[in-house]
């Protein structure tokens, strides 16, 4: 049987703190050599849009990792299916790329890929700074262990 391919993306703006957070996760996952099955691949997307699509194409799952801009404490972790991306709900604000428009565009060209999204609430997305918020920085390694345990389940 042939194992489901999985593509771990964290999207965001490294330079500016927290907004960042996704590729930081990304980047965590990478320093720190954690043994992941040959059918995951992890993409650093940075701030890409639709430029990601042929990079997204092909995977039957697509883990998402961002800022999520909600009412709530800086660091908290919030893990939901795509479907509600696709909602749109108003009180939901993924990154400016319009994640929700880069998976209809994959769904036209017909990959049609289970999707998750992991947000992480911000702090400070306005100051020029490559360094997450010390509140942000700590859900780092939660947000690995949550995606770990949805690799394993998937």
């Amino acid at each position: 049987m042939k194992r489901k391919k999985t593509l771990i993306l964290g999207i965001g703006n490294l330079l500016k703190k927290d907004d960042g957070i996704g590729v930081h996760v990304v980047q965590y996952m990478q320093n720190n050599n954690l043994s992941l099955p040959e059918n995951v691949e992890l993409i650093d997307g940075g701030t890409a849009g639709f430029d990601l699509i042929p990079y997204m194409m092909g995977f039957d799952k697509l883990i998402i990792v961002d800022a999520l801009k909600v009412q709530d404490k800086p660091g908290s972790i919030y893990r939901f299916d795509g479907s509600y991306l696709k909602a749109q709900s108003p009180h939901v604000s993924l990154h400016e790329m319009g994640i929700a428009e880069v998976l209809k565009v994959l769904k036209i060209q017909g990959s049609t890929p289970d999707v998750e999204v992991i947000g992480i609430v911000p702090e400070n997305i306005s100051t020029m700074d490559i360094t997450p918020s010390p509140s942000v920085a700590q859900s780092i390694p939660k947000v690995v262990d949550l995606i770990l345990d949805s690799i394993k389940a998937y």
